[in-house]
């Protein structure tokens, strides 16, 4: 009998004979997570055409009212009765083992609160005006965060990451959803800051370039100079523009026949496509000679103090009806901003000046034209302040527990959600994370934040990386 050794009776053997064969499975193994973590729909040729939504989405679109600087929870919507009272001395349990800065005792908030409306929700008299919309609003009391740095907690908030380059969530919300208006682009940010991130909190880092933010302007311009470059061409007329566009696709076309396909240069194309049908519709969406006197006075344009951010929110809500999917506009100067180290009460004052009358006349225009229910809008910055004083009137960064409201789209009207302990320092009743808040927007607009993923460097990734619950207590 012939007892000489099986070519796959040993472990090495069988491996070696077979590596063709796993090689197989792992590809196909690959190519089947890949196929998983991408629609179909994306690799279409049109990759902004509107996708469907994974279920039924409360919210189409989004309108992010960025505060860039922190502003104080303590001091405009969470309202603490016990740091009142304990105003001067120190704070009875720890402080977080990481601080951006020292500080010493409780500081008392020098603004009065008021409930307003059937829900009497309180909110300070810094936003007399936001305050009339508060059956509207939807305000979570229990964000928390990870990073006391501007630069680190801006790109959490925008990316869902504070040390690697990720996409933004609009670049996500995009890639998943498309765009309704193929004449604008999916994704616009309106005079964001160039600060703590920059560009980066609008990129679309590893998707698709077609998902990038496009901005208006930057921080350091007025809104009324805030445009797209180059938008305009008076040297060719459009069939002559039409024509170079399509010889040049027709080469390219040769090209990527010939090399295969080029994403970087497939997303370039698509760029010089939309910037050509943007010459006609993004001028007249900027045009605001049409709106009505009592709209232009709503928003605050008739007074230099909030004439630049109502500027933007009026913006904001004409880019919402013509279909971009979604539009940030930043607060933001080179100056103050709402990063009050000091001086807290002039401070906070001035900001406030600046955004409550534009906040309240879009969240009234919103709902005037019917676009508050399938708009969601959030309001709010990269972290709070502390209950303790730095100096003598100013708060430091808080990341622990802090503010942010929502309005619209499917979350429940006059609520408010969650609690930071009776100081404000810490989150510590249904607390929301970071990615527990991306993973929310995501529902709302229709998305499941597990399946809106993207392949790249032989993961897939997601908005929400491996975390993120959705706050089903503020559905409505």
């Amino acid at each position: 009998m012939d007892r000489s050794p099986s070519p796959l009776s040993t472990r090495r053997q069988l491996l070696k004979t077979s590596a063709v064969g796993f090689g197989h499975l792992a590809l196909a193994a690959l190519l089947a997570d890949e196929a998983r973590a991408r629609p179909p729909e994306a690799d279409a040729a049109d990759p902004l055409a509107p996708r469907a939504p994974h279920f039924e989405a409360r919210a189409k679109r989004v309108i992010f009212l960025f505060m860039k600087g922190g502003p104080s929870h303590l001091d405009t919507f969470d309202p603490k009765p016990q740091l009142t009272r304990d105003h001067g001395k120190p704070l009875p349990f720890d402080k977080p083992r990481v601080q951006f800065a020292k500080t010493g005792n409780l500081l008392a908030s020098p603004w009065k609160f008021r409930r307003y409306g059937e829900s009497g929700l309180p909110v300070s008299s810094l936003f007399p005006n936001v305050a009339r919309h508060v059956d509207d609003l939807c305000m979570i009391h229990s964000l928390y965060g990870t990073n006391a740095a501007h630069g680190g907690a801006l790109l959490k908030l925008h990316t869902g990451s504070d040390t690697f380059v990720r996409p933004s969530m609009g670049s996500w919300i995009t890639y998943g959803l498309g765009t309704e208006n193929r004449n604008l682009p999916g994704f616009l940010t309106i005079c964001p800051t160039l600060a703590h991130g920059g560009v980066l909190n609008w990129s679309s880092a590893f998707l698709p370039a077609s998902y990038q933010g496009t901005p208006l302007g930057n921080a350091s311009v007025s809104s009324d100079q805030a445009r797209v470059r180059y938008i305009d061409n008076d040297r060719f007329p459009r069939p002559v523009q039409r024509a170079q566009l399509d010889l040049l696709a027709e080469l390219n076309g040769d090209h990527l026949d010939r090399t295969g396909p080029e994403p970087s240069l497939e997303a370039r194309l698509d760029s010089f496509e939309l910037a050509f049908r943007m010459q006609t519709e993004m001028p007249e969406a900027q045009d605001l000679a049409g709106e009505s006197p009592a709209t232009l006075r709503l928003y605050g344009l008739d007074d230099p103090t909030t004439a630049d951010f109502g500027r933007q929110c009026l913006l904001a809500r004409r880019f919402a009806e013509r279909g971009v999917r979604f539009i940030q506009v930043t607060h933001s100067d080179t100056n103050v901003q709402w990063d009050q180290h000091g001086d807290l009460k002039n401070g906070h004052e001035k900001n406030a000046r600046e955004v409550d009358l534009p906040i309240a006349g879009l969240l009234t225009d919103l709902k005037a034209r019917g676009l508050l229910e399938d708009t969601l809008v959030l309001w709010g910055g990269e972290f709070g302040r502390t209950p303790t004083a730095q100096g003598t009137d100013g708060r430091d960064h808080n990341p622990e527990g802090f503010t942010m409201w929502l309005a619209g789209g499917g979350v429940r009207p006059g609520f408010r959600y969650g609690n930071t302990d009776e100081y404000g320092y810490y989150a510590v009743e249904d607390k929301v994370h970071i990615h527990d808040l991306h993973a929310t927007l995501l529902h709302l607009l229709g998305l499941d934040h597990e399946r809106l993923t993207y392949r790249h460097a032989g993961r897939d990734f997601r908005l929400t990386d491996v975390a993120g619950n959705v706050a089903t207590g503020i559905l409505a």
